[in-house]
């Protein structure tokens, strides 16, 4: 006879075999010693095994084969939607616990969008923007800032000029203020964490084939596979060609990524990684100005010369993380990354339009960069209490090796003199197709240099009633330059200590809703963004700094649906001003603030509608006068007053879905000169999905659906970038 009333205990123990792997191995442990209640279960279940058992005979039970992943799951994401984030404090903390303005690009986000570069993940991000970075790099404005080195990778800089893709990339964190004691200098307004995809224990294999509208083609691979319980392996890869709707414009890049994860033990993970990166692509500086407003003529015109035009860059970088649990809240990781960048950018560009309107001045360059990056960092975590106090304790220390080597050519137009440095050319036809010769000017960059960083930190996190919580840190780096100018000779070092503080409250009346303040100050050395600025004028002044004061509001509204406030104030101090009535001369001020208000919104509104986006109201501008073209009262360049943009996906049926998105900007000046103005706009992007099976997924993207004619960003007055007219994308996503 069946034992109907011990049938129970077969679901009950179903929990035990789908249980953390660690977990598993305890409760069934502890279980069998006691045998009675595991034979009850077989009895129960099968009973030819209970006659056997009661015949004394001996009994084998089933082989049950158990998968589970180890892989610890710090920046949880669902949709759209990020709950916590390691990257701001460098411990896995709530989103609604960080006192700072922090907007993160989930991998849903990025597939539903196609982001493919950086500029694509600024889009939907409040108050962040792009600059045109004269064709050849990325350069995210934050709050105000133009940056093209504040960029990290996996939380280690990455902060060499070039175009980077996310093709490896898992997720995205847009960090808004200063965040030097977390990252040291730099970070003035704010910067761009990449988060790579990691091999894991979670098998994947994944291509996706893309064609688009101006002859674009690229295809993408994700191969995700576990060896055994302690070892799995991951690559990724991506090849694409395409071209544009500027004229003469060719861009190809590729990338492979293999990834290691070896877990000898439930303490103990090493993860190692390589990339090769090599990206080709014509340097397109835009258009003119004329009267205050960008040229009148076409989106695809090019001006200059896009053969004589390439730029290239080619990354090799190897990284290593060791993370260490001792138990007890105590944990220790290591990471090292050594990088090495090959850059090179050439281009035929324009300059001014004449006053009678009908030609316009081109120029020539050329820059090459080599750079080697070694970075090590060691953070090691603890928790204590202390009376009614929790404390999460941060102490670390960086160590970084950076070896830089610059060198500039001036571009002569010999067809107009010997000595020609620019050549004019009619504004109906703004090509230059004649002789170009490159050499050293008197002025021209030669030189090497090699940075060295030494830093710790400390930072304090702590509970200090059931409603109140604080996070408190401090950094210290030594920052040395040896700077050698290969033009003359001259050698020189710099040395600088940097103190960066910071201190945020949090107020959390309920579980789901925070409010906090925060207080940060970061620095930017006389090297500048990409060490090569020093000179004998500048080495001995101050670091630039900034302070940023921020307050603000986070709403989980529902389990999946967040929203955020933060209203800030950001001085940039120290800043390098000439003399109006002496050029020779120059001397430091106080001379730039930016005030802004920003509004986020993540999630899902319901189980088949998810949106992204937000509001940014900024007020920047020169509160004295650093150049004769930098003068007090005026507004700093491309800082939009109104900015606006909000993505939304809806799931139509389990097979059918839409996206639609709309990005609107107010009004910008090209430069702090506010000489020339670009008009704002309203672009509206769309999207179709279709599921066809489980593994088979159909997509289409259309940027700028109605075909709005726009300018996206600037160099300066004379190096404009028209907008893309529509264009389609159109994808399948294959799994197997």
């Amino acid at each position: 006879m069946k034992n109907h009333k011990n049938r129970p205990l077969i679901p009950a123990i179903t929990p035990l075999l789908n249980a953390p792997h660690s977990l598993m191995k305890w409760q069934l442990g502890a279980l069998l010693p006691l045998g009675l209640a595991l034979s009850t279960v077989t009895m129960a279940a099968d009973p030819v095994s209970n006659t056997r058992a009661a015949e004394g005979k001996e009994l084998t039970l089933p082989t049950v084969k158990v998968k589970a992943s180890r892989e610890k799951t710090p920046n949880v994401t669902k949709g759209y939607q990020a709950k916590s984030n390691s990257t701001a404090v460098k411990t896995d903390t709530a989103l609604i616990d960080l006192p700072q303005s922090i907007t993160v690009i989930t991998q849903e986000l990025i597939k539903d969008q196609n982001m493919q570069s950086i500029a694509d993940t600024t889009r939907y991000v409040p108050g962040v923007g792009t600059a045109q970075g004269e064709g050849n790099r990325d350069n995210p404005i934050f709050r105000g800032n133009s940056s093209n080195a504040d960029m990290y990778v996996d939380g280690i800089r990455d902060d060499v000029q070039y175009f980077r893709d996310l093709y490896n990339i898992e997720r995205v964190d847009v960090l808004k203020g200063p965040n030097a004691m977390v990252f040291g200098r730099g970070g003035s307004g704010g910067l761009i964490n990449r988060a790579t995809k990691q091999a894991n224990w979670s098998n994947l294999r994944e291509m996706n084939f893309q064609i688009g509208s101006f002859d674009k083609y690229r295809g993408t691979g994700d191969v995700n596979q576990a060896i055994n319980d302690n070892v799995a392996v991951r690559l990724t890869g991506m090849w694409e060609n395409s071209r544009s709707y500027r004229d003469g414009f060719d861009a190809g890049r590729w990338g492979v990524n293999p990834t290691l994860t070896w877990q000898p033990s439930e303490q103990t993970k090493v993860s190692l990684g390589y990339e090769h990166y090599d990206d080709k692509r014509t340097a397109d500086r835009g258009i003119s100005s004329f009267g205050g407003r960008p040229v009148n003529t076409d989106v695809s015109t090019f001006f200059g010369d896009p053969e004589r035009s390439p730029t290239s860059a080619t990354v090799d970088s190897f990284k290593a993380v060791l993370d260490h649990d001792f138990g007890g809240g105590v944990s220790v990781r290591n990471s090292s990354r050594y990088a090495s960048y090959d850059k090179f950018y050439q281009n035929i560009f324009p300059g001014a339009v004449n006053a009678a309107g009908n030609q316009v001045a081109i120029s020539a360059y050329n820059n090459a960069n080599q750079r080697e990056n070694l970075f090590n960092q060691t953070d090691l975590t603890f928790s204590l209490n202390t009376g009614p106090l929790k404390h999460k304790f941060l102490t670390g220390m960086e160590f970084g090796r950076q070896e830089n080597d610059n060198f500039r050519n001036t571009g002569y137009f010999t067809n107009v003199g010997a000595n020609a440095t620019s050549v004019n050319v009619s504004l109906a036809d703004p090509r230059y197709r004649g002789a170009v010769a490159f050499r050293q000017s008197a002025t021209d960059a030669n030189n090497h240099g090699v940075t060295t960083i030494k830093a710790g930190y400390v930072q304090d996190q702590i509970d200090l009633t059931e409603h109140w919580k604080a996070i408190m840190g401090v950094r210290f780096d030594r920052f040395e330059v040896d700077f050698t100018n290969n033009r003359n000779g001259q050698n020189f070092t710099t040395n600088d200590n940097l103190v960066s503080p910071r201190g945020g409250l949090i107020y959390k009346p309920f579980d789901n809703f925070s409010l906090y303040s925060n207080y940060s100050i970061a620095y930017v050395p006389r090297a500048g963004d990409q060490l090569a600025s020093l000179t004998l004028t500048n080495a001995a002044l101050k670091p630039e700094e900034f302070r940023n004061y921020e307050v603000g509001a986070k709403w989980d509204i529902r389990p999946d649906l967040s929203a955020t406030l933060a209203l800030y104030q950001l001085d940039r101090l120290n800043a390098l001003a000439t003399d109006p009535n002496n050029p020779a001369l120059s001397f430091l001020v106080d001379g730039q603030r930016t005030r802004g208000i920003e509004l986020g919104l993540s999630g899902n509104i319901t189980d088949a509608w998810k949106v992204m986006g937000g509001y940014a109201f900024q007020n920047g501008e020169i509160t004295k006068s650093i150049s004769s073209t930098a003068l007090a009262g005026a507004t700093l360049a491309q800082v939009p007053e109104h900015t606006f943009s909000l993505w939304n996906r809806y799931d139509i049926t389990q097979q059918w879905g839409v996206g639609l998105g709309s990005i609107y900007r107010s009004k910008i000046f090209a430069a702090t000169d506010n000489l020339v103005t670009l008009p704002g706009f309203l672009r509206f992007d769309a999207a179709v999905y279709f599921k066809a099976t489980k593994n088979i997924q159909l997509q289409v993207n259309v940027e700028n659906l109605f075909d709005k004619k726009y300018y996206a960003n600037a160099h300066n007055n004379t190096n404009i970038t028209p907008g893309s007219p529509i264009a389609v994308n159109a994808g399948i996503s294959v799994k197997f």
